[in-house]
């Protein structure tokens, strides 16, 4: 479902979300306060349910936020990814607050877009690289991000290396291209990483990283 309420914006959506890649556009709203109403008459229609809401911050009645948390009121509601033009740290841990599993800039590539939909259907969160450290360091009220000097009892120096890269937004093919190795031997990194540290994804990596210090909030 994609709700914004520019229809260029949807447009342009529906252009990058193709039936070809395995995406179906099963409703799109102008604004958050349409939301219930047309999930509730896809569920009565017997139609195609939705697997994840892209939905716009900024609307004119009924805000993205204020959506999002009417959404996460109902357990049985389809999972949030927020996407917004504006880089507003407080507006995108508002909507974390809210229960969205994640957040995209509208300026981001359709790479990116594909990929984090996919993740939040899949039940994984998506969070944008570029403000990630920012917005959690909000979503926590400002409190300071300890250091673990643990980690590296953990981890070894390169997986150590490969976690921060991914904190700061490197794919696998970028993280190879740094460090000097194939990419089937970052996937292998990665894996181990995820394992030793108990996290089931790659957000809940940079999450990680972001909370012991490894990588440190971008300034504006």
């Amino acid at each position: 479902m994609l709700v914004d309420d520019q229809e260029l914006v949807r447009s342009g959506l529906r252009r990058i979300l193709r039936r070809r890649d395995g995406f179906e556009i099963v409703a799109e709203c102008a604004d958050g306060a349409d939301v219930p109403g047309t999930l509730a008459g896809l569920a009565n229609d017997g139609d195609a349910g939705v697997d994840v809401v892209l939905m716009d911050l900024r609307m004119r009645q009924v805000d993205g936020i204020t959506a999002t948390q009417r959404l996460s009121d109902d357990p049985l509601s389809p999972p949030v990814l927020v996407l917004t033009t504006f880089d507003d740290d407080e507006m995108l841990s508002g909507a974390l607050r809210a229960g969205a599993a994640g957040f995209l800039l509208k300026d981001s590539s359709a790479d990116d877009l594909i990929r984090g939909v996919r993740a939040v259907a899949a039940g994984d969160s998506w969070l944008d690289p570029a403000v990630t450290g920012r917005v959690l360091h909000a979503y926590r009220g400002g409190v300071p991000t300890p250091v673990d000097s643990g980690v590296g009892e953990v981890l070894t120096p390169r997986e150590v290396e490969v976690l921060r890269a991914m904190a700061i937004g490197r794919s696998n093919g970028e993280i190879a291209a740094d460090l000097v190795i194939s990419e089937l031997t970052v996937k292998s990194h990665i894996g181990r990483i995820f394992t030793k540290l108990h996290l089931r994804d790659r957000p809940a990596a940079i999450v990680y990283a972001y909370d012991h210090g490894l990588v440190s909030p971008a300034t504006p």
